[in-house]
C-alpha cells in the first residue's frame, strides 16, 4: 500500500508533467503559427499568459475554483492574441481537473460559463471553430467526470473492504475473548464455592483462571500482530488449528464439561485458513454450550474425506439465547460467515430429541 507521504509527491509530479505538456503545446503553437502575435511584445505577453495558465494546474487541487477562474482570464488574453491555440487557450485541462475534484453541480456551472461565449468564434473563424471549441470543453469535462466517478467507485470499494475487515476482526476478538472469559467466569464461581472448605481445589480453579487469562492474552497478541504485519502472518505465534483442538477440549473439560473428541482423516495437513476456521467453530460451539446451554456433556466429531472437512459439535444443553431483534446469536452468525467465506455451509439448531447441534462443511479446495 502506498504510504501517505508518497501520494502527494506522486500527484505533484503528475500535475507538473501535465502542466509542462500544456505549456509545451502552447509555446509550439504560439511560436510556429502564422496566426500568432504579430509583434515581439505580443508574443512575450502570450508566452507569459500560457505559462500562467499552465501553472494553475500546480495548485488547482487546493483551490479549484480560483485556479479555473485565473486560467479562464489568461485564456481570454490568449484567445485575443492567438485564436489558433484553442478556445481560451488550453482551458479544457483546468476544467477537467475541476470536474475531477468537484461535484457536477459545481463543474457543470463552470462548463456552462466557459461554453456560453463560444459564439465569439464566429467572429474570428466560422461555425467549425465554434463547434470545436464547445466539443473540446465538453471532452475535458467528460474526462474529469469519468475520473471522479472512478474514484468514487474505488472509495466505495475501499469502504466495503474496511467494513468487512472490521467485521472479521470483531469476530476474531469475540472468538478469542468469549471462550476464555467463559472459562474464567466458571472457574471463579467454582473457586468461590470451595474457597473455605477445599482450599486445594480453589487453588486449582485459580490456576485454571491464570492459564485461561494468559492464553487469551497470547492469542490476542498473535492475532493483532498478524493483522498489522505486512505479510499477514507471524511465524513465531501461529494461529490455532486442528492440532490445538486437544488443548481446547482439555480446557473445557477442566471447567466441568465432559467432552468427547473424535477424529477421522489427516486434517492437520489442511490449509491454515481452513484449520483456523474449524478451530474457531469448535471453540465457539463449546463456549455456547458452557455459557448459554448449561450442557452436561458435548461430542466433537472432526472428519476429513473427499476434499471436505466436516465438523459436528453436539451438546445436551438448551439452544443459545437469542438477542432481541435478532434471529440468532452473534456467535452463530460468525460461525456461519466463516464457513461461507470458505465456500462451505454451517447449520446450527436444536435437536428434536433435545440438545443442540452445530454442523459445518468446509471445502478444502476453495481455500487453497
Amino acid at each position: 500500500m502506498r504510504c501517505a507521504s508518497s501520494r502527494p509527491r506522486f500527484l505533484l509530479l503528475l500535475d507538473g508533467g501535465i502542466a509542462a505538456a500544456c505549456l509545451g503545446v502552447s509555446l509550439l503553437v504560439l511560436l510556429t503559427s502564422d496566426a500568432g502575435p504579430a509583434t515581439t511584445g505580443g508574443t512575450a505577453v502570450a508566452v507569459g499568459l500560457a505559462a500562467l495558465q499552465a501553472s494553475c494546474l500546480l495548485w488547482i487541487r487546493r483551490r479549484p475554483g480560483y485556479a479555473l477562474a485565473l486560467a479562464a482570464l489568461a485564456g481570454v488574453g490568449l484567445e485575443a492574441l492567438c485564436p489558433q491555440l484553442g478556445w481560451l487557450g488550453l482551458v479544457a485541462a483546468p476544467l477537467s481537473y475541476v470536474a475531477r475534484l468537484r461535484r457536477p453541480r459545481f463543474s457543470l456551472v463552470a462548463l456552462g460559463l466557459l461554453v456560453a461565449p463560444t459564439p465569439w468564434k464566429l467572429v474570428t473563424g466560422d461555425w467549425r471553430d465554434m463547434l470545436l471549441a464547445a466539443t473540446g470543453l465538453g471532452l475535458g469535462w467528460s474526462v474529469g467526470e469519468l475520473l471522479r466517478a472512478q474514484e468514487q467507485r474505488r472509495c466505495a470499494w475501499e469502504r466495503q473492504v474496511r467494513a468487512v475487515e472490521r467485521e472479521r476482526i470483531s469476530r476474531e476478538l469475540h472468538d478469542v475473548v468469549a471462550h476464555h472469559v467463559a472459562v474464567i467466569a466458571v472457574q471463579a464461581v467454582a473457586a468461590e464455592d470451595v474457597f473455605d472448605q477445599q482450599p486445594e481445589q480453589a487453588r486449582a480453579a485459580l490456576g485454571s483462571i491464570h492459564v485461561a487469562a494468559r492464553s487469551a492474552l497470547t492469542e490476542l497478541r498473535a492475532m493483532l500482530h498478524a493483522l498489522t504485519a505486512d505479510d499477514g502472518s507471524d511465524p513465531d505465534a501461529p494461529q490455532p488449528g486442528l492440532a490445538q483442538l486437544d488443548a481446547l477440549v482439555d480446557a473445557v473439560r477442566a471447567v466441568g464439561l465432559p467432552v468427547t473428541l473424535r477424529r477421522e482423516g489427516n486434517g492437520e495437513a489442511l490449509p491454515g485458513g481452513v484449520q483456523l476456521s474449524a478451530y474457531r467453530i469448535v471453540q465457539e460451539s463449546l463456549t455456547n454450550a458452557l455459557r448459554h446451554g448449561h450442557a452436561t456433556r458435548a461430542d466433537v466429531d472432526v472428519r476429513y474425506d473427499g476434499g471436505v472437512l466436516r465438523l459436528e459439535v453436539v451438546n445436551d444443553g438448551a439452544a443459545p439465547a437469542r438477542r432481541s431483534g435478532t434471529s440468532e446469536g452473534r456467535g452463530i452468525v460468525g460461525m456461519r460467515e466463516r464457513a461461507r467465506l470458505l465456500g462451505g455451509t454451517l447449520d446450527a439448531g436444536p435437536l428434536p430429541s433435545g440438545g443442540f447441534r452445530v454442523r459445518a462443511q468446509l471445502p478444502v479446495g476453495a481455500a487453497r
